[in-house]
């Protein structure tokens, strides 16, 4: 019970209007005492004009007694005409223990003295001034005892206690209704939606539909309906990606055998004795190769991630010049001219399959673009070795990308530049690039070009 939010609210609540009442307490049993003092000070004036009433001023001892008991006082002076006299008075008067003048009383005074009251069990005798009611005299001065002080103020202070009490519980049970109304019940439905969509987060219907009357409890029931949508439909698209992926995993195996009968084929091509087949066979046949290891890969990337890259020393200008080739060949007659600038002898470590298809996909998307716009362009792949690491830049001439591309920007399927397009090339490069502990830069885009920028760290060397 306690370990619930309207069990807590339920104890704080008591613990709170008692603190409460204890602080309403202390002034009211001060109060309390003053009054009573005051009224023994009024009874005992009350009592003396019984005396002064007669002109002789003589009365019985059992008259005397009995108008002292009324008056809860031990004796009874009065100040008149500058004239201090003892009117009545009883026998046998113990000593003493305190005077007290509320006259001129502070309130902090009166409270101290109140609680000392209370604390001292000890009968004794005080002596307390006032000024008397009706301007009967200048002041009063009277005697009683503090045993019957201190049982009044018990007697007052446990009604104040059961009073609070009472208040305590009916005003806890109030917040506790209205908390378990307004507060727990919300967020307890908040709870049950979260623990239903858990069980089947794919069930758009289990998304929770915002109705908290609360401003704070409907923005995070707004907040937990967006994310909940949010997820399904990442669940749905990341399931229908493992359907692709299985069929794709089925697709590349009958690829790979197919490209490997082509790949036996293409090498009895450099037994041919034509000049321009032993010009190309050599390049087809290392086209054949890397599709073959794009078909083995490719399970790989629909389990998880790319594997890991096998970093060797690499040879960057042939390699850059091994894809301009293959490039310039996709090219075929459209007027997309490719140029390559990088100097001889720069060795990048790297893993050449994975580096090749970084590059090859960025000139890809590069000479895609240029030929949809039907007009002339340039790609230029250019490489520079710096002190930290080794730099690529493609640069094309194309017109850009949209914005919906650099919203989602290496984001598979959804950062697709061109129509059709699905956005894997980047992702994938982005992806192998970061596996070398570089990072893959879109520089400048717009009606003048586009250019990306591959940073590769040195490292250690190979």
């Amino acid at each position: 019970m306690l370990n619930s939010l309207s069990g807590r609210l339920l104890l704080l609540t008591v613990i709170f209007v008692m603190l409460a009442e204890v602080m309403i307490f202390v002034p009211s049993i001060a109060r309390f005492r003053e009054e009573y003092l005051l009224a023994r000070i009024e009874r005992a004036q009350i009592a003396s004009l019984a005396l002064l009433a007669d002109e002789t001023m003589m009365i019985d001892d059992a008259l005397e007694e009995e108008l002292l008991t009324n008056a809860g006082v031990l004796n009874v002076a009065l100040r008149r005409d500058a004239v201090s006299q003892l009117v009545l008075s009883a026998d046998n008067i113990p000593p003493i223990s305190g005077t007290y003048d509320l006259r001129d009383a502070s309130a902090w005074a009166l409270i101290i003295d109140a609680m000392a009251r209370l604390i001292e069990p000890e009968d004794q005798v005080i002596r307390v001034i006032g000024t008397p009611v009706n301007d009967a005299g200048t002041l009063i001065d009277i005697t009683l005892r503090t045993e019957w002080l201190r049982n009044a103020m018990i007697a007052y202070g446990i009604n104040i206690l059961i009073l609070s009490a009472v208040i305590s519980v009916i005003t806890a049970a109030m917040v506790f209704i209205a908390a378990r109304r307004f507060i727990v019940m919300p967020i307890r439905r908040v709870v049950d939606s979260m623990t239903a969509y858990a069980e089947a987060p794919e069930d758009s219907r289990r998304v929770i539909t915002p109705s908290a009357g609360i401003d704070e409890l409907h923005e995070a029931e707004e907040a937990l309906a967006s994310l909940q949508t949010q997820l399904t439909a990442s669940l749905r698209q990341r399931e229908r990606l493992a359907q692709l992926g299985e069929a794709v995993a089925k697709i590349s195996h009958d690829l790979r055998n197919i490209l490997t009968v082509a790949g036996l084929m293409a090498d009895r091509l450099e037994n041919s004795e034509d000049p321009a087949v032993q010009r190309t066979a050599p390049k087809l046949i290392s086209s054949l190769t890397r599709a073959v290891n794009l078909c083995e890969g490719t399970l790989a990337f629909g389990r998880a991630e790319e594997p890991p890259p096998q970093l060797t020393r690499v040879d960057l200008a042939m390699l850059i010049e091994d894809v301009v080739d293959h490039e310039r060949l996709a090219a075929g007659e459209t007027e997309v001219e490719i140029t390559a600038t990088c100097a001889p002898g720069i060795f990048v470590r790297a893993d050449p399959e994975q580096l090749y298809r970084v590059l090859g996909n960025l000139m890809r998307n590069a000479r895609q673009a240029i030929t949809a716009t039907g007009k002339p362009g340039a790609i230029t792949v250019a490489a520079a070795e710096g002190d930290n690491g080794w730099c690529i830049c493609v640069t094309d001439t194309g017109p850009g990308l949209p914005q919906k591309a650099l919203d989602h920007l290496f984001q598979a399927f959804q950062g697709g530049a061109r129509k059709g397009g699905t956005g894997l090339g980047l992702a994938i490069a982005a992806e192998l690039v970061r596996g070398h502990g570089g990072r893959l830069e879109l520089k400048s885009t717009g009606p003048d070009g586009t250019a990306f920028e591959i940073i590769l760290p040195m490292g250690q060397e190979i």
